[in-house]
């Protein structure tokens, strides 16, 4: 098993930091309007975002490049409406979940897609080396050290919160599969909107129409996740998962945990105890692990 190119592990370090320090501005944005909402109105930023971007990157194409585009403009479609259907579902139940559970539950369980994606990617074909089931234990090890600080029994919020893992780690795959064949900003892109569509649909059955004045005085966090969380980090995403053995990459996004701590403590001067400091330093050393090369390869 190759390790990560370092191109790719800055991009997806760089997903992970803005995620995490996206949390602050998930929690404030839902002082005004429902977690519906919130997702669409984020979502449909995401994409509108993107299009000027696309439109650049367009120019400078070669007739080559947009002949291969236009041939796989099925696909391109399909991995959207695919990447965008896992984005919205894994979305409505982190935030309906998180209503019903703990902040530090909800950030643990959602984390478990770093052992959901290797054991689904069996199916897939997906090697596995022993070295980086090792790197995932030591991760949901310092995770827990991380996250959880009461009891780990099983509540109604767990349990959505568990399916959103699910969703978030099927996400992940289809973006694998996906990513090598097309463009990955436009696929982005499309998942957006996708997800926008699906979030708004849910929203007029569970939550009605929200008012424009509501919307307003949500403008930052919402203008902060839909740009940079959904715009900026999920399309970075699929670029920094292009030719990548999905399970480093799911190790490497885990770190948003870490770096929502650690931005806790830095920029709201939050406390850190002496286990959350272990957690952190299980979860960074996990993810160098993962990326010492093998023996063979040395």
């Amino acid at each position: 098993m190759k390790s990560l190119p370092p191109k790719n592990l800055f991009i997806l370090f760089l997903t992970a930091f803005i995620w995490g320090t996206a949390f602050v501005a998930q929690s404030v944005g839902m002082d005004h309007i429902g977690p519906f909402a919130f997702n669409a109105v984020r979502s449909y930023v995401g994409g509108v975002a993107l299009i000027p971007v696309i439109l650049f990157f367009n120019r400078r194409k070669t007739a080559q490049q947009r002949q291969t585009e236009q041939a796989n403009r099925k696909t391109l479609i399909l991995g959207g409406v695919c990447c965008g259907t896992a984005l919205a579902v894994a979305s409505l139940f982190q935030q309906v979940g998180i209503q019903y559970t703990t902040v530090g539950k909800a950030g643990f369980i959602t984390a478990l897609y770093i052992v959901i994606v290797p054991i689904l990617g069996i199916f897939f074909h997906k090697k596995v080396g022993m070295k980086l089931w090792v790197s995932v234990v030591i991760a949901i090890v310092g995770l827990y050290l991380l996250c959880m600080t009461g009891s780990f029994a099983l509540q109604l919020g767990d349990l959505l919160i568990l399916i959103c893992a699910f969703c978030f780690s099927g996400h992940i795959l289809v973006i694998d599969y996906f990513s090598p064949k097309v463009d990955g900003v436009q696929m982005s892109c499309i998942q957006f909107f996708t997800a926008a569509v699906l979030s708004t649909v849910a929203m007029l059955f569970v939550e009605g129409m929200p008012t424009v004045q509501d919307v307003l005085l949500s403008w930052i966090p919402v203008l902060y996740c839909g740009v940079m969380s959904s715009g900026v980090a999920y399309t970075l995403q699929i670029i920094g998962q292009k030719g990548v053995n999905p399970t480093i990459a799911s190790l490497v996004m885990s770190l948003e945990s870490v770096i929502a701590v650690l931005a806790g403590w830095i920029i709201l001067g939050e406390s850190m105890s002496s286990r959350e400091i272990m957690g952190c330093v299980l979860m960074f050393a996990a993810i160098i692990l993962a990326q010492l090369p093998d023996k063979k390869e040395t």
